[in-house]
């Protein structure tokens, strides 16, 4: 199957050390749980030059700035249940 979604994560130092490392998980379990592993292409990158506004991220290239664990799961519940996705 294509994958049609793309998350690229910041593993820069920056906003590894703000959190990135547990949301990396936390994004992992939810594309398990939610079957969609074959759609979603989950990549990191080593810094995207964003450190004051970390931890970041990247969906569908809309970008999510300060991304915490508490708003992790929300966000990917808004981007992969919208209508049309």
């Amino acid at each position: 199957m294509n994958k049609s979604y793309e998350i690229e994560i910041c593993l820069g130092s920056s906003c590894f050390s703000r959190g990135n490392r547990e949301v990396v998980q936390v994004i992992r379990d939810y594309l398990r749980k939610n079957h969609l592993d074959d759609k979603v292409v989950f990549k990191g990158a080593r810094c995207m030059n964003r450190c004051s506004e970390g931890p970041f991220l990247i969906i569908n290239g809309k970008t999510f700035i300060q991304t915490t664990l508490t708003d992790i799961e929300k966000i990917l519940e808004k981007e992969f249940t919208e209508p049309g996705r």
